[in-house]
C-alpha cells in the first residue's frame, strides 16, 4: 500500500507493507534513471520480506516519482536528512540501499548496500550520455564544461534537472562504510537489472536478496 510520510520540505510518499512487525527494513533506492530500472525488484524484495515477517518501506526522495519538491533544489543532504526523517517515521530497524542509495545511506542504523557505487561514477555515466546524444545530432559539448556549468548553474542530464548542489555533492560522494554490509551482484545471480535500457524484472534475484535480508536481521 502507499502511504503519506512527512518530510521537512512536505509530505512525501512510500510504499509499505507494514504489520507493526518487530524487524522493520527502510529501503533507500537507486537514484534517478536506475530508480525505475529497479523499481519491480524492489517491490518483489517487499512481497518476499513479508512473508520472512519483516515489514518494509520503500520513500520516494524529495523531488522523485510523486513527489511535490523541485529536484533542482535537492542535495544528497537533502536526500539523506529526508532518509533519516523517513527511517525515524516508520520507525525502522534496518536499512538497505540500493545502488546510489549507498551514498545518503541514514547511518543511525544498520543495514546492507546493494553494490554501492560512488557519485562519481553516476555523474559520469549521466555526462556521457548527454554528450553521446548531442554527438548523434552532430553538435559537440565538453565533458568539463558540462560539469562546470552544473556546479555553477545546475544541469540538466537524462531528463534529470539537477542542481549545482547535487552536481557538487556526485563528484564527490562516496558510500558510507559505516553500518553497511555490501552485497555484490553475484549474491543474487543473474543479470544486474540497472544495467538494463528498460524496467525490467527478476523475482528469483527479489527472493534472494529477501532470504539474504532475513538471515542477516535474525543472525
Amino acid at each position: 500500500m502507499i502511504e503519506i510520510w512527512p518530510n521537512s520540505g512536505g509530505d512525501e510518499f512510500a510504499a509499505v507493507i507494514d504489520r507493526r512487525r518487530r524487524h522493520r527494513v527502510l529501503i533507500v533506492p537507486p537514484l534517478f534513471a536506475e530508480m525505475n530500472r529497479m523499481r519491480r525488484l524492489i517491490a518483489g524484495t517487499m512481497r518476499a520480506l513479508d512473508v520472512h515477517g519483516v515489514d518494509s518501506f520503500a520513500p520516494d526522495l524529495p523531488g522523485t516519482n510523486e513527489s511535490t519538491a523541485p529536484l533542482y533544489a535537492q542535495s544528497l543532504h537533502t536526500w539523506r536528512t529526508a532518509m533519516e526523517r523517513a527511517a525515524k517515521h516508520f520507525a525502522a530497524s534496518h536499512v538497505l540501499a540500493v545502488r546510489g542509495g549507498a551514498l545518503i545511506f541514514p547511518n543511525v542504523l544498520p543495514g546492507w548496500a546493494l553494490e554501492p557505487v560512488s557519485g562519481a561514477a553516476i555523474l559520469r555515466q549521466m555526462v556521457r550520455a548527454r554528450t553521446v546524444a548531442a554527438r548523434e545530432r552532430g553538435d559537440h559539448e565538453d565533458t568539463a564544461a558540462l560539469i562546470e556549468l552544473g556546479r555553477s548553474e545546475g544541469l540538466m542530464l537524462a531528463g534529470y534537472d539537477l542542481g549545482p548542489g547535487l552536481v557538487a555533492g556526485l563528484e564527490t560522494a562516496r558510500p558510507l562504510d559505516e553500518g553497511q554490509r555490501q552485497i555484490n551482484q553475484s549474491d543474487l545471480g543473474g543479470a544486474a537489472l540497472w544495467l538494463r535500457a528498460e524496467p525490467g524484472d527478476d523475482p528469483a534475484q527479489a527472493l534472494r536478496l529477501a532470504q539474504i535480508i532475513a538471515d542477516g536481521i535474525t543472525a
